[in-house]
């Protein structure tokens, strides 16, 4: 591979993460630097054993959870509306939570 190629593809590679919406900002909520830190742990913590505690929302669905400030981040993938609305609401019962941001999306289902 030439080095001006290989300089290319690593521009590319440090720049798209900023460039690609939500990317760069998801990197900022996995990050431990806020006064609430603790309390994010905390309630991501409480989520996570909650959501667990529900077959429905379990494998082969995919639910993601990260807590910046109170706010509550949902992500990954269900079969059913009703599965996104359970978790939504089940966070929003969560003692701490401020808001809730869900972009939980539908999974393919198959067929013809």
């Amino acid at each position: 591979m030439r080095k001006s190629t290989r300089r290319g593809i690593l521009i590319l590679a440090v720049a798209l993460p900023g460039a690609v919406p939500g990317c760069g900002t998801f990197d900022a909520y996995r990050a431990c630097d806020s006064p609430g830190c603790p309390e994010d742990q905390r309630i991501t913590a409480e989520v996570r054993a909650r959501l667990a505690e529900r077959p429905a929302l379990s494998a082969p669905n995919m639910v993601y959870v990260a807590t910046r400030d109170s706010v509550v981040y949902l992500s990954g993938q269900v079969a059913t509306p009703l599965q996104r609305t359970d978790a939504e609401e089940l966070v929003r019962e969560t003692p701490g939570v401020k808001q809730v941001v869900n972009t939980i999306s539908l999974g393919y289902r198959g067929g013809p």
